[in-house]
């Protein structure tokens, strides 16, 4: 045999019990049960980090599709010359597009009811290079926005709260007001429902309206535009893309990436998915310490054995590596039995997921609820190789005390009622 002989017995120890006696029957059920906890906690773990990693990857796209990657601002000042801005952006081999934006708070009105809105001014011939608009029209078009015809596309969540259709009319109400003899006048402009939008996203779909850049310029009074948006290739290299601009830009103009604008969001998910990972790791421990009880019942079980491995000279570090063998054995199988399948139940949650809603008779995520029916998985082998080696770790932690005591045991007391 190649293998030295103390991983021969550890080996031979974990698969005797099946054959042999109703106390080693009992350990190997132990046993059985060791590899299956193991197994369920270590497949749940890379399930559930897989579904959280999808979900944040459907809310960022979906925030992607409304949001810029990049955005160059010059402060509280307007720029004047976009087009040379994005010119000398899109110089670089990693920036593909570029469009102007107006932004600015206002009230929006419509007979009794009132609401703060976020108001962007664009250019409809070049913002679906920066953004995904066309995709999420539900109603209208993206060029009926024309200068001078104070046209307005509104996110379905708003048209549905409003019960508003193509057509009807909403005044929106500019916080810079018009000083006059008689005091400041608010500036109000009437403007009609061309389009709805639907990104998926409650915040936008809500709280975000879309205008055409010249009128939004009129109703802040801006001589200028706000700032300019960006898109890069690759949305991930995206900060580090704006750090190297920001540094090639003329001094006062201010570079912000997506990830800055939803720091908070992206630190909370963040926070959600390591305390995620700690509690169901808890799991795969509990299971992995059931390795020690049934090691202690093995050492008790195989007394007389040690104590004949011992007086034909095997040393207490030999003992130790038997048990420890059988005991990382067993927790190597949970592992990998766990890994296949986490990583198959991951790359098919949709049709499991089907499954499992046409056998019990309800949806998980009604469409009617959620903006998605379906549960989303982005599986990482960093998280399955991060969770593998961490339940291979905590089983043969747990091997260490059990195969310890082993070691200890005297030949001469075991043997003494053999």
């Amino acid at each position: 045999m190649k293998l030295p002989y103390e991983y021969f017995i550890g080996l031979r120890y974990t698969r005797a019990g099946r054959r042999t006696g109703r106390r080693n029957g009992f350990i190997s059920f132990i046993s059985g049960l060791s590899v299956a906890g193991i197994a369920l906690g270590v497949a749940a773990l890379i399930i559930v980090l897989s579904v959280m990693n999808g979900f944040q990857k459907e809310v960022r796209d979906r925030m992607l599709s409304v949001l810029s990657h990049i955005e160059v601002l010059a402060g509280s000042a307007p720029i004047h010359d976009w087009s040379a801005l994005v010119a000398q952006a899109t110089q670089r081999p990693d920036i593909v597009a570029g469009a102007p934006f107006v932004a600015g708070q206002a009230m929006l009105t419509r007979e009794a009811s009132v609401r703060g809105i976020l108001v962007r001014g664009i250019d409809p011939a070049s913002e679906p290079g920066v953004a995904d608009y066309a995709s999420q029209l539900a109603l209208g078009r993206l060029d009926s926005l024309a200068p001078g015809e104070f046209r307005i596309i509104i996110g379905k969540e708003l048209a549905n709260q409003w019960l508003l259709d193509v057509g009807d009319r909403l005044t929106l109400i500019a916080p810079q007001g018009s000083p006059t003899p008689a005091g400041i006048i608010p500036r109000l402009r009437q403007f009609t429902i061309s389009g709805i939008f639907a990104s998926g996203h409650y915040e936008y779909d809500s709280n975000l309206v879309l205008v055409d850049l010249s009128d939004a310029a009129k109703l802040f009074r801006i001589d200028g535009v706000s700032g300019v948006r960006l898109r890069t290739t690759d949305m991930m290299a995206a900060p580090s893309i704006a750090d190297a601009l920001a540094r090639e830009l003329p001094p006062g103009m201010y570079v912000r990436d997506w990830a800055q604008e939803n720091r908070n969001w992206f630190a909370a998910t963040q926070i959600e998915k390591r305390m995620m990972f700690v509690i169901l790791m808890l799991i795969v421990a509990v299971a992995a310490f059931n390795l020690v009880s049934m090691l202690v019942m093995t050492v008790t079980d195989k007394l007389s054995d040690i104590a004949i491995l011992r007086t034909l000279g095997a040393s207490p570090a030999s003992i130790m590596r038997i048990f420890i063998t059988q005991g990382a054995s067993v927790g190597v199988l949970g592992t990998l039995a766990g890994v296949v399948l986490g990583v198959v139940a991951a790359l098919n949650i949709g049709p499991l997921m089907s499954a499992i809603e046409r056998a019990l008779g309800f949806e998980v995520l009604p469409k009617g609820i959620y903006f998605i029916n379906y549960l989303p998985s982005d599986l990482h082998w960093r998280d399955v190789i991060v969770i593998g080696v961490a339940a291979c770790l905590m089983s043969f932690a747990a091997t260490i005390y059990p195969s310890w005591r082993a070691s200890r045991v005297r030949p001469a007391e075991a043997l003494r009622y053999e």
